[in-house]
């Protein structure tokens, strides 16, 4: 198996646009996600509306970056609600396909918005080790060449690049 990349350099124009694709992949239509979008948007994907998992799909919508659960559990603390409860809400909504999962290499996965995913289409990203900063890299192509064998992932395009390293402020 083969791993190619290209990387186009990026300029401050094309990262102001994929910020603003990220905002508008956050707030359709201009706006953050009003209780009733929330809700069809759980009801659709076959889930119950309770109030748990509505607060944890809207969190999501709005965070900057791919939360973990315990980062989760801090913005949600003034509620109700356990950290076992959120917890399985962030399995649930990513079982959904309302949310994604995605691991830094320390170990601890982060859950974001799958709407961002959706919006930004397939790309790698880059991930500091060091703070957790996540940045999109939408000039980057990579290419699979299969010539060997290799993970069924790969088969079916099921696979999640990043590049890793420190960022310009952890350097």
């Amino acid at each position: 198996m083969q791993l190619s990349c290209i990387y186009s350099d990026m300029s401050n124009d094309r990262e102001a646009n994929c910020e603003e694709t990220i905002v508008a992949a956050r707030k359709p239509r201009g706006r953050s996600m009003q209780a009733q979008e929330v809700q069809d948007a759980l009801r659709h994907a076959g889930l119950r509306a309770t109030a748990s998992r509505m607060a944890v799909l809207r969190l999501l919508a709005t965070a900057p970056k791919p939360l973990s659960h315990a980062e989760v559990a801090v913005a949600l603390e003034s509620e109700p609600w356990n950290r076992a409860t959120l917890y399985r809400n962030l399995i649930d909504l990513v079982r959904s396909g309302l949310a994604f999962k995605t691991a830094l290499g320390d170990r601890v996965w982060r859950f974001g918005d799958a709407r961002l995913l959706h919006a930004m289409g397939d790309h790698p990203h880059f991930v500091c080790v060091l703070c957790g900063e996540v940045q999109c890299l939408p000039d980057v192509r990579v290419h699979l060449d299969q010539t060997g064998r290799g993970p069924r992932a790969l088969e079916s395009a099921d696979v999640d690049i990043q590049l890793r390293g420190r960022c310009d402020q952890c350097r």
